[in-house]
């Protein structure tokens, strides 16, 4: 009974869910099981057991040189299962030595890809590609890993971009310099934009207002034609009137205060002014009415006449 126990002990093994069981003979390897259950192996046989579940490396921070020889620090993050529990125990053996090899796999496609792009790839909101560049980095880990060592690589993740503190000073200046430059020339861009939209509009206001010219001055002369009839009209349907506005208009004129004037008897403003009727009434014959009138003048000091003794 003892006996059958034992030989119980030595001939069957039992494998968890998530566990994969890798049976060797003196050391190399026999018998792979990757399914939950019980085992069956000689009694000399031993079983080495691994964690099927997944898996997240993160390696430590590491330098590197962008295209342009710029220092940067970056650090990923590696996620990982066993994929060939074979092939992984014949390579890496265990789980610190998968996480010890996909750091140089990692570290080594990182750098390489970091050394073949500028430093805007990384940093820069236009020439920005880092998501492109860890896919390609993820690709080739993915390749090397499960190939050479058994693991499958789910996602590279770049958890850190970074510069050395020795050039941080340095580096920061040159971003400000380049981005003063860049602002420079957007505001030069706008500078001269700016020029023809106003350019085009001070073209615009000049065709506006020659176009505004012409047309007012197409109604000024059809309007002053128009005052020109109406005038033509008013003086003959009432001379007398006309005759009138046309003394006052010009007495208005020449007429100032404290002026002294000298106006022959036979003068229309003189007459105008002595008698409030000289439109109204016949004008006496021209040789009487001058005769009368040259015999003596008047005077007529600040807008006050001076009538005959």
């Amino acid at each position: 009974m003892l006996g059958a126990v034992v030989a119980t002990t030595l001939c069957l093994f039992a494998v968890g869910d998530g566990e994969r069981a890798v049976v060797t003979s003196f050391g190399r390897p026999v018998q792979v099981v990757t399914t939950p259950g019980l085992g069956v192996k000689l009694p000399y046989e031993s079983v080495t057991k691994f964690d099927g579940r997944l898996f997240v490396y993160q390696p430590p921070l590491s330098e590197f040189l962008t295209l342009e020889k710029t220092a940067v620090t970056a650090a990923g993050a590696v996620m990982w299962r066993i994929a060939e529990p074979k092939r992984f125990f014949e390579t890496v053996l265990n789980k610190a030595g998968a996480e010890s090899r996909l750091g140089d796999i990692l570290s080594a496609e990182l750098g390489a890809a970091i050394g073949q792009s500028p430093l805007a790839a990384f940093v820069s909101t236009e020439a920005y590609r880092a998501e492109a560049l860890l896919a390609e980095v993820a690709a080739k880990c993915r390749n090397v890993a499960l190939r050479d060592y058994g693991i499958e690589i789910l996602d590279v993740q770049l958890l850190r971009f970074d510069f050395p503190k020795r050039n941080r000073l340095t580096v920061y200046a040159r971003m400000r310099s380049e981005r003063a430059a860049i602002s420079m020339r957007y505001r030069s861009e706008g500078e001269e934009e700016g020029l023809k939209i106003r350019s085009a509009a001070q073209g615009e206001k000049t065709s506006i207002l020659t176009e505004a010219f012409k047309v007012a001055q197409r109604h000024r002369g059809a309007g002053e034609a128009e005052a020109a009839r109406i005038y033509a009209d008013s003086l003959r349907e009432a001379p007398q009137f006309y005759a009138l506005r046309r003394t006052l208009d010009a007495s208005r004129k020449f007429v100032k205060e404290g002026t002294t004037m000298v106006l022959p008897a036979n003068s229309d403003l003189f007459g105008l002014l002595y008698d409030s009727g000289f439109y109204e009434r016949a004008k006496p014959p021209a040789s009487l009415a001058d005769s009368a009138r040259k015999e003596t003048p008047h005077e007529m000091t600040s807008g006050t006449l001076t009538p005959p003794p």
